[in-house]
């Protein structure tokens, strides 16, 4: 297995589809790393060369923002937003969805499992 970006890639996909694998990386810019790197994207990762990996890293190196970088970025966004009370903030620090979407019917995901409703108590 290639390790790249502290990310084990997977030995029998393309390098194209393996770059992925990396957080912060997408299907354009692992076509981009690649031709930069100066390697066939239709290469499977089992057959890198040593010196192939090592291009692949530096290129990813000096594009920066991948993996644990790019998560503390999005994370200090995000308080920073908390922080200054914007709306976006409220609706990050009441998780609820941020981006306008509707909440009566939908949003489970964010807002968890539905509460029950409580039965009365019956008196006889």
């Amino acid at each position: 297995m290639a390790r790249i970006a502290g990310v084990d890639l997977p030995r029998t996909k393309r390098i194209e589809t393996g770059l992925t694998y990396i957080f912060g990386i997408g299907d354009h810019r692992a076509g981009v790393i690649l031709k930069e790197a100066g390697v066939a994207p239709d290469v499977r990762i089992k057959d890198l060369s040593e010196d192939e990996v090592r291009k692949i890293s530096q290129v990813i190196e000096e594009q920066g923002r991948v993996e644990g970088d790019l998560h503390k970025e999005i994370t200090m966004n995000i308080k920073r937003l908390m922080e200054i009370g914007c709306y976006r903030g409220l609706r990050h620090r009441r998780n609820l969805p941020v981006r306008g979407q509707r909440t009566q019917t939908n949003a489970r995901t964010r807002k968890g499992p539905r509460k029950g409703a409580v039965a009365k108590k019956r008196s006889t």
